[in-house]
Parts: C-alpha cells; structure tokens; sequence
C-alpha cells in the first residue's frame, strides 16, 4: 500500500460529523498500519480525530462521537435533570 487512506481525505479523520468520522473508519479497515497507528497516537496523546479505525475525543477512545448541542432526552442518566 503506497498511500495510505488518511493521507488521500485527511479531512475525513477530524470531520465534526459523525457520518465523516464512520467513513474515516471504514477506510482505516484494510490499513496494515492501523494497530500502530493507534497505538502511536495514545501514546503521543493526540485528543482528537480517528486513528486506527478509532474515534479519539478528548484523548480516550470513544464508541462514536455525539453531535453538538444538547443530548437527546434518551441519552441522559437517569436522575439527570
């Protein structure tokens, strides 16, 4: 693999959608790099985007990332106001 898929839409692996970011992943799928690639960016503590077919928010991976605005009334704890 001569090109690598983050390095053909870049802007897929930090998009604010969630539709990009699943996109990204899909691409990082046949990536032979992707373990690595992950393994590289939590160890450099990189806060935001996808790496190795992994949503990263805030330095943690994460299983999608929410839109903006306020949570859906579904989505709250219970007892939360």
């Amino acid at each position: 693999m001569s090109v690598l898929p983050c390095q053909t839409r870049p802007e897929l692996f930090f998009a604010e959608h969630s539709r990009a970011l699943t996109e990204a992943q899909r691409l990082c799928a046949g990536c032979p790099l992707r373990e690595a690639c992950l393994a590289g960016a939590l160890e450099r503590g990189e806060a935001y985007g996808v790496w190795g077919g992994q949503i990263l928010m805030a330095g943690e991976v994460v299983p999608f990332k929410r839109g903006r605005g306020r949570p859906r009334k579904d989505e709250r704890q219970p007892g939360a106001a």
